[in-house]
């Protein structure tokens, strides 16, 4: 009976969080669209972009509604496309994933707001080939208002204050020093690359925006996730990126959208870095 009354408000926190995430990937569709043409994710209402109907609320639902109507809109029968349904349902199975992983706590908030600020960049990343500055800079004074209120993890910081001081200075401090020394990190090592690069080659490989991107990403992961977010990026950019070109037939200075990449590795991250990150350590015997 006890062990019954436990899990039951578990599992509801769990649905709720699933349903949350569902309302919140639906507000991210209106963003992933309107934000890269600068236009106000407030007003006006949603409506369908060929004719220009207005979404009446019983067609609003997430995933529900795309998949009751078909993937169409009810006025003039246009297909609505496939990102909608998927980003809504991508955005639910993060907030419900960082429940899991991190119960009802703060860091548990702190990387879903992660989680939603990187499905809006992958998505527009992928879509127009931009990662907007409004959602990098808002992600990353993000990133350090939530560092003080949540536990240092990096332990990057700790191990420099341990060698600097006598003592170690408070945990929010450490907090914020780590998301520091991440967004440096991160964003410094894709300026090297992208400058390198331009000076080797005479074009442009990495635009601002990737850099921008890492600055928002590193303060939130801390410098050792940021490095594993980069490498494993740069990983599946290889890898996923030569399969597209030859299953699109592209050439080889086809751009890819390296942001996507780096997204989709963070959230990897997220979830299945940390022991892979301790690992590492124990092996350097820094902890």
């Amino acid at each position: 009976m006890l062990q019954n009354q436990m899990v039951a408000p578990s599992t509801l926190i769990g649905i709720f969080a699933f349903l949350f995430g569902l309302i919140i990937g639906s507000f991210l569709n209106v963003c992933i669209v309107r934000i890269p043409e600068k236009k106000s994710i407030v007003m006006p209402a949603s409506a369908c972009p060929k004719c220009g109907a207005p979404i009446r609320p019983y067609d609003n639902i997430p995933v529900v509604s795309w998949l009751l109507l078909g993937g169409k809109c009810r006025a003039c029968k246009t297909k609505i496309s496939w990102m909608y349904p998927v980003v809504e349902l991508l955005t639910a199975l993060l907030f419900w994933g960082c429940y899991l992983a991190f119960g009802l706590t703060p860091e548990a908030l702190k990387w879903a707001i992660f989680s939603a600020l990187l499905t809006v960049l992958v998505f527009t990343d992928l879509r127009e080939r931009i990662l907007p500055d409004v959602v990098n800079y808002t992600g990353f004074a993000l990133a350090l208002a939530l560092s003080l209120f949540t536990k240092p993890s990096d332990g990057t910081a700790l191990w420099l204050a341990n060698r600097v001081f006598d003592f170690p200075p408070p945990a929010p401090v450490v907090s914020i020093a780590d998301a520091l020394l991440g967004a440096a990190f991160g964003s410094g090592v894709l300026w090297l690359f992208s400058e390198a690069y331009f000076r080797l080659r005479g074009r442009e490989g990495m635009g601002l925006g990737d850099v921008k991107m890492m600055l928002m990403a590193g303060a939130f992961l801390g410098l050792k996730r940021t490095l594993l977010t980069i490498l494993a990026g740069s990983v599946l950019g290889s890898v996923l990126g030569i399969v597209f070109i030859l299953a699109r037939r592209k050439d080889s200075n086809y751009e890819l959208p390296f942001g996507t990449f780096l997204g989709m590795a963070a959230l990897l991250v997220v979830f299945f870095g940390t022991p892979l990150v301790d690992w590492y350590a124990s092996m350097l015997m820094v902890r």
